[in-house]
Order: structure tokens, then sequence, then C-alpha cells
């Protein structure tokens, strides 16, 4: 059974997803820790309920967090990182020790609309505003570039002709969750 683990800035729907196909046994793993570097992260509330060890770790209480990090997914000796909405630019000794093993989802069909300040709303606008026929997911390692990773797998699905930012977002999030699903089996054998 492989063990994940995931880092999250706020509410973690990333972890939800992977969590429920755990339990239901349509991915032989298990998240064993969850880390924040928010205090006030809904996920960390999601973790305590489900008696899955969490941390906040940020630069407010340590001085490396690339550190910390690294050493605390060492210590519960996680396969993969999942990043689940986490907002922080992953460091050099993280990407390092966990070289191929950490991954993180992009709502667009990268490599278009990928890069520093692409995330959520802001991929969607864009995508509207190129009069893009087409969108997606694409569930990617994570590298020391922003969305340049490997691809694990891409799902794409048509624009409607009346596609606002907020209908986007919604169509989005539905096929994350499937695709996120999908890539992991796709790994974790």
């Amino acid at each position: 059974m492989k063990k994940i683990g995931i880092l999250s800035s706020h509410n973690g729907s990333g972890f939800d997803y992977i969590q429920k196909a755990c339990e239901d046994k349509i991915l032989n793993a298990q998240v064993v820790v969850i880390i924040s570097n928010n205090s006030d992260a809904n996920v960390l509330k999601k973790a305590s309920s489900k008696n899955i060890p969490n941390y906040i770790i940020n630069s407010k209480k340590y001085d490396d967090t690339d550190e910390e990090i690294t050493n605390l997914l060492k210590k519960y000796k996680c396969d993969y990182i999942f990043l689940s909405g986490y907002m922080k630019k992953i460091e050099s000794k993280l990407l390092k020790e966990f070289e191929n093993k950490i991954i993180n989802t992009h709502p667009s069909l990268l490599p278009k609309f990928g890069g520093k300040g692409m995330y959520g709303r802001n991929v969607h606008e864009a995508v509207l505003k190129a009069n893009e026929k087409i969108s997606g997911v694409t569930l990617h390692y994570v590298s020391k570039d922003y969305d340049e990773g490997e691809f694990i797998l891409q799902n794409s699905l048509k624009l409607n002709e009346n596609e606002t930012i907020e209908s986007l977002e919604d169509r989005i999030k539905a096929l994350e969750k499937r695709t996120i699903i999908e890539g992991l089996k796709k790994i974790i054998l």
C-alpha cells in the first residue's frame, strides 16, 4: 500500500477525493499526513476528523520550511506527495528528495495557461478571453518551474457557447476529481 502526504493551503478538495478513493479501495493507498502553511486551513479540521496526523509549517514557525516539510514527509515514509491547493512554491530540498513523486493538478490543458499566477479563476478567465474551444485538467509531476513538470494525465471538455468563469470553474472541478483518481490509479500500482 502506497503512502500519500498532502500539502494544502485551504480547503483541500483534492484530499477529499483521494481520501474517499482510498477508503473505497479504488486506490491501494493511504493518506498518512497532511501539512498546511495556513493555520486556518479547513483541510486540517478534515484531517483531524479522519485521525490523520496534520501539521502547520510556515515561515512564522520555522526558519527553513523546506527542511521541515521534507523531514516530516520522510518521517511518514511518503511514496507520493499531492498538492491540494498548496499556494507555496515547492523548494529545492523537497524536489530533490521526492523527485517525480510530487503531484499537482492544473485547471487547464498545459502548457496553455500555466505559470506563475495562473491558478483557479485566473486560468478560467484567461481561457475564455482567448476564445478557446476546449479546456481541461492536467495532472503532472512538480518541477522547479511552475506547471512545467512531466504530464501524468490530461482530460478535456468542450466549452459551451455561453460559458462563464463560474460555469467553467464548476465543470473543471468535476473533471479534476475524475482526473486525480484516474491519474493516481495509473501510477499507484
